[in-house]
């Protein structure tokens, strides 16, 4: 008897055992704002989160060398913004409508209802980005799909596969800052 309750426990503590793949910063920020009108005191609470998530991957990852470099990967940034006011929470994706550079072209990202809009410099429409449930994007242009998300730094980063070469090729929107 004693033999099967240490091996059970041996067994549920060992699957409770997990390897970190994951590399995860939260930050999160409150105010606290109280406004006072003729109805009387309101207070708002606007509540930021900004997650950076980042997946831990090794360069060589075959070998049998004990300590393994880590390779750079992409950084993806969720931040939602959270305002409660009357007691109503309403969440507020962040805003990424800017100006964005590739290969010497200007874009500009609008947001819409269902996500953003590219627009070239002679306001014509280029191509559209939707939102997934995972705060990644689908891109859609005339010419091509592909999956995009935006970086820590706030550029559009867009991996698209090749069939020709049997790739996935990657194009940076740069955000131009003021």
């Amino acid at each position: 008897m004693k033999t099967i309750i240490l091996g059970m426990t041996a067994f549920l503590l060992s699957l409770t055992i997990q390897a970190q793949n994951q590399n995860v910063k939260s930050e999160v920020k409150t105010t606290v704002t109280k406004v006072k009108d003729s109805e009387g005191e309101k207070q708002l609470i606007k509540t930021q989160e900004i997650k950076e998530v980042q997946n831990i991957e090794l360069k060589d990852a075959d070998s049998n060398v004990l300590n393994k470099e880590v390779k750079e990967s992409p950084v993806q940034v969720t931040a939602t913004t959270a305002v409660t006011a009357d007691g109503v929470t309403k969440v507020i994706d962040i805003d990424r409508s800017a100006y964005y550079n590739l290969n010497g072209k200007k874009y500009q990202f609008t947001t819409n209802k269902s996500g953003y809009t590219l627009y070239l410099p002679n306001s014509q429409k280029a191509a559209i980005l939707r939102r997934t449930s995972n705060n990644n994007y689908i891109y859609k242009s005339k010419d091509k799909t592909s999956y995009g998300y935006f970086d820590a730094n706030g550029n559009l980063v867009l991996e698209s596969y090749d069939e020709k070469t049997d790739k996935v090729n990657v194009e940076t929107y740069i955000i131009i800052k003021k």
